[in-house]
């Protein structure tokens, strides 16, 4: 009998609508490049909340978005931030200032090496970096203990189980097929963690493009796809656009007012107009404007 592949392409409301309240949900990219933002945007007009969220190792404002709107509550990540933007994401860092998230403190070894411990199907990851600090005293859910084998000193990291994945990648093929450019390695760790995996990519190729080159192929078979050209704005996608620093900064005045004045009217102004304003990813890139987009349109 031979077996029926069928196509993965789904919308962005149909992937956002696996996440359910209370979830874990991870976000990947790299501090300023690759974040899944159409899909972003849509889990924050969806209403969703109580969201555990795990950012990349290195994760950008994708993450301070999600805390400025009121959708995660918690955060698993090393670093929220946009470096040359920002040294630290102010919307993360006033809630978590003020108590209202909670944060899953860790250093990126220590990440992955949950990550990988879910990966593995194990509770969790022995680590030798970290012991003789004070992480364990700031994080209790990293606990020392003995090595049965040497009697070494080691932290076990508690395996980070994700309920769905959200990435942004290069191409895929209508059966799940990614492939990226550029860095790679935490959005596979998290997919690889992951129950589901939804992938939003700059563009839809044949199966013959990815046998071409299967090397490249860094997700095989991705719970979803979604067509989204210019689905990182305003971040970068490699080989496709740069940073849209103008927008960054403009979101970064917003969040940075409430951060220092407790006033949340700009940051609601910025949330009206380019996440719940726009019906979708189309009438964002509307907003945005042409002329704005084409000018990214280097790499």
């Amino acid at each position: 009998m031979t077996a029926t592949r069928t196509s993965r392409i789904v919308e962005a409301e149909a992937a956002a609508a696996h996440v359910e309240d209370g979830m874990t949900v991870a976000i990947g990219g790299f501090i300023n490049s690759g974040h899944p933002m159409a899909l972003v945007r849509q889990l924050i007009k969806d209403g969703r909340r109580n969201l555990r969220v795990v950012g990349a190792a290195s994760a950008g404002l994708e993450t301070d978005l999600l805390i400025a709107a009121g959708v995660a509550d918690r955060v698993v990540t090393p670093y929220v931030g946009a470096e040359g933007f920002a040294g630290i994401g102010p919307a993360f860092r006033k809630s978590a200032q003020d108590g209202a998230i909670d944060v899953f403190e860790l250093d990126e070894a220590h990440f992955y090496a949950g990550l990988r411990a879910s990966a593995q199907r194990v509770p969790f990851n022995p680590w030798r970096a970290g012991v003789g600090t004070d992480f364990p005293k700031v994080n209790p859910q990293l606990k020392e203990f003995r090595d049965p084998v040497s009697d070494k000193l080691l932290i076990a990291v508690p395996a980070i189980d994700i309920d769905v994945c959200f990435l942004h990648a290069a191409v895929s093929d209508v059966y799940g097929n990614v492939q990226h450019n550029g860095t790679r390695y935490g959005d596979v760790a998290m997919y690889a963690a992951a129950e589901k995996t939804f992938v939003s990519v700059e563009k839809v190729v044949s199966p013959e493009h990815i046998r071409a080159d299967p090397l490249r192929t860094s997700i095989p078979g991705a719970t979803g796809i979604v067509r989204a050209q210019f689905g990182a704005h305003p971040y970068s996608a490699d080989g496709y656009y740069i940073p849209d620093a103008e927008h960054i900064n403009e979101y970064l005045a917003a969040a940075n007012d409430w951060l220092k004045t407790g006033d949340r009217t700009q940051l609601d102004l910025y949330l009206d107009e380019f996440v719940l304003g726009p019906r979708d990813h189309a009438e964002y890139l509307e907003r945005i404007g042409i002329r704005k987009l084409l000018s990214l349109d280097e790499f």
